[in-house]
């Protein structure tokens, strides 16, 4: 038996699903012409794919690709240093690219992943999260959609981890 951590939960997982679906609400007017969603693995995975789902009932079909970057590894910090582990494998040309992460947190990654996108070609670039800490970045470096406003605590679950465990939670749950 392993020793787990006393894990609050911040959003149940009902609760999840009903916020990923007002965000594809939000989304859609703006995904209108030829898009790729792009997920940054590997904690993004999870809400992808549920985000994924929502858009498919609106009749939305993006090209669905992964960005591979790294900042975190097994700290509970972001190094500052943005590292691709594997770049996307489809064109951006001429296209819309959404890019999908799990925290918006100092910005750092989704900035480095939109400039990444707009050097391929991409013709516009939407980012969105699935949380959004109180601190993140305000203004043109702030985060386009999100679905919902996270607590100042260390979110585990639903693709988030803690040195690689607790991504299989179906819920947001915190750590402190």
């Amino acid at each position: 038996m392993t020793d787990m951590p006393e894990i609050d939960t911040v959003l149940p997982e009902a609760d999840l699903m009903a916020r990923i679906e007002d965000l594809a609400d939000r989304l859609a007017p703006r995904l209108t012409g030829d898009w790729s969603a792009i997920n940054i693995l590997v904690g993004a995975t999870p809400f992808t794919s549920d985000l994924m789902k929502a858009l498919a009932r609106r009749d939305l079909h993006p090209v669905l690709d992964a960005l591979w970057l790294e900042s975190y590894r097994d700290a509970r910090e972001s190094s500052g240093r943005i590292v691709v582990r594997a770049d996307i494998a489809r064109e951006v040309a001429g296209r819309g690219v959404l890019i999908i992460d799990d925290v918006f947190d100092t910005g750092k990654t989704l900035a480095f992943a939109r400039s990444h996108m707009l050097a391929k070609g991409a013709r516009e670039v939407i980012t969105c999260a699935l949380a959004r800490k109180p601190w993140a970045p305000e203004g043109e470096d702030n985060v386009d959609f999100h679905a919902f406003d996270a607590p100042p605590r260390f979110l585990v679950g639903y693709g988030m981890d803690d040195k690689g465990k607790y991504r299989g939670l179906p819920f947001i749950g915190a750590l402190d």
